[in-house]
């Protein structure tokens, strides 16, 4: 009786474990390799509104970063910073932060929420002032 309670035990352990692996294998990874870039390869931005800032890296890719919160004069400035947490690359939102320059205020550091890389065709939707 015991053995049988046991194989029956191990048997949904083992489900368990599977189904569990499925899962993670199903989940999508945190960072996609085609999505990364290396700042130094950034050559243009653009910012529509004081939320949103669009970056050019190298001459086909368009990334769009949306903040947490309004990024005091981002929409106007002729410059900004993007600065990468921990190494060069930037994969993920966690990975970049946006410094802008305020009048009045001095240096902001703006926390990204979202980041990705922009299809040809999303880039081709952008309007114009958007566009980096």
């Amino acid at each position: 009786m015991r053995v049988k309670v046991g194989l029956a035990a191990l048997a949904a352990l083992l489900a368990c474990g599977s189904a569990s692996q499925m899962a993670l294998a199903a989940s999508p990874a945190k960072y996609d390799a085609h999505q990364c870039f290396y700042t130094k390869n950034v050559t243009s931005f653009a910012a529509p509104d004081d939320k949103t800032l669009y970056v050019r890296v190298g001459v086909r890719d368009v990334y769009k970063f949306d903040m947490f919160g309004p990024c005091p004069d981002i929409d106007w400035n002729q410059r900004v910073a993007l600065v990468s947490r921990g190494s060069s690359w930037i994969c993920d939102s966690m990975d970049a932060e946006v410094i802008t320059h305020a009048v009045g205020l001095g240096p902001q550091r703006c926390p990204v929420s979202h980041m990705h890389k922009l299809t040809p065709e999303e880039v081709a939707a952008l309007p114009r002032r958007a566009r980096p």
